[in-house]
């Protein structure tokens, strides 16, 4: 079933219309028309709808039923230090179809990458194309935010929006996710810290501590930047039974 996100400016809970790219792909690519049914994400919510028009660059859709959520009951922040090369194309493509409700970028010490104010905005801007095309090929019901990159000492402001924050960290010697979700069984909202490839520094790790953070371990293997962040996503998702 081909997934859509209605466009806000010409949609309305009778009517959803496609935005000019949606709309060229539909018709174009997926050749579809009239009568086809597919699903479509409105307001949050998901529909399965038919095709009522087509014209010119415009599609139109009529809601037939309202489908389940996608969305996971537990709300998920990946601080993800910021990775050199394309990495983060890939972290923000498999997190958002994981189930993460926002990527914050932070630049940490021992990051590798330093951006200029333009090139973060044009990564931003790709990061969000990315995480809308994850949304729209895993389901999501809604896009997950994609905020700019921030430094390593606007953080801390970042972690009151969770209700607890989890740390994975290779020099924490014991107690892993098991064990914060024993501490922590029930929980509205979690933000995961990834650091870099250089790390997290012991300063950057006693700040959050003061601010907190709990430090976890991820066993005794060390994880890639762009495996840890994915591993913790995952295992937290397993362990709160967001996966069942």
């Amino acid at each position: 079933m081909h997934r859509f996100y209605a466009a806000p400016g010409n949609s309305s809970p009778s009517r959803f219309g496609l935005d000019e790219a949606d709309s060229y792909h539909a018709l174009h690519v997926l050749r579809l028309g009239p009568g086809d049914q597919a699903e479509v994400v409105f307001r949050g919510e998901r529909y399965l709808a038919v095709i009522e028009s087509c014209q010119g660059t415009g599609v139109t859709l009529a809601p037939l039923e309202k489908l389940p959520s996608t969305e996971p009951r537990l709300s998920v922040t990946l601080f993800q230090g910021l990775p050199k090369g394309d990495k983060m194309d890939l972290i923000v493509q498999k997190a958002c179809e994981l189930g993460v409700a926002r990527i914050v970028p932070v630049s940490f010490s021992r990051s590798i990458v330093k951006l200029a104010d333009k090139d973060s905005q044009r990564k931003t801007e790709r990061w969000r194309k990315i995480a809308r095309e994850a949304g729209k090929q895993s389901g999501r019901c809604v896009v997950p935010e994609i905020d700019p990159v921030i430094p390593f000492r606007s953080l801390p402001s970042c972690f009151p929006a969770c209700t607890a924050v989890a740390v994975p960290w290779e020099e924490c010697g014991e107690g892993g996710p098991l064990s914060f979700v024993r501490r922590h069984p029930s929980l509205p909202s979690l933000g995961i810290v990834i650091g870099p490839e250089g790390g997290i520094s012991p300063e950057e790790m006693d700040v959050m501590l003061r601010h907190g953070c709990e430090a976890i371990t991820l066993g005794s293997r060390i994880l890639r930047t762009e495996t840890a962040g994915l591993a913790a996503v995952s295992v937290f998702f397993g362990l709160y039974g967001e996966m069942e």
